[in-house]
């Protein structure tokens, strides 16, 4: 019997957008089981990082539950927070998290962490990067634009029943100080 083999896709998630369910499907075709790792869980409220770990959860949980070419039994959501040391924070993902083979992430530190510490890593090929990016998604709410077209329909739901706009706005004026 060939043994399931586990997969990590880690990011912030802030927000979750449609580049980065294609990299959970892109992903799940290449491992039994993934793992979702919502990175800087401790951080909210603040320009790069305005959604909370529950909120971003919430976001994934939703978008996948969603999409019915995804097995929502294959995934698993957890939450890390950051580390100031960089190279524990692998150590840190593996005491939070269940045993796992392979790494996918889109963020070039993080996969080259994985890497120093032995594991196979993958860069997901990303989908339309330009506009497929959680930055450009926290810009166009800034500007004004349409965010809406680049997130999952269940993440806008989600984002405007938190006011979401509104705080990415208010975390951006409110850093300026900082």
């Amino acid at each position: 019997m060939q043994e399931l083999t586990t997969g990590l896709f880690v990011g912030r998630f802030q927000p979750f957008h449609r580049g980065h369910l294609a990299t959970v499907k892109f992903a799940l075709k290449q491992v039994d089981n993934l793992v979702i790792v919502v990175g800087s869980a401790q951080k909210s409220h603040e320009p790069r990082n305005p959604f909370t770990a529950g909120e971003r959860i919430a976001m994934v949980k939703a978008a996948i539950d969603a999409d019915n070419r995804i097995d929502s039994r294959r995934i698993l959501i957890i939450p890390v927070p950051d580390v100031d040391v960089h190279s524990l924070w692998t150590r840190q993902v593996d005491m939070l998290v269940p045993k796992y083979d392979v790494v996918f992430a889109n963020d070039p530190f993080t996969l080259h962490l994985f890497q120093e510490s032995g594991v196979r890593t993958v860069e997901a090929p990303l989908v339309d990067r330009e506009q497929m990016s959680a930055t450009e998604v926290r810009r166009r709410m800034m500007a004004g634009e349409d965010w809406q077209e680049l997130v999952p329909a269940q993440v806008a739901e989600i984002i405007k029943e938190i006011n979401g706009v509104q705080r990415v706005k208010m975390s951006e004026g409110r850093h300026g100080g900082h």
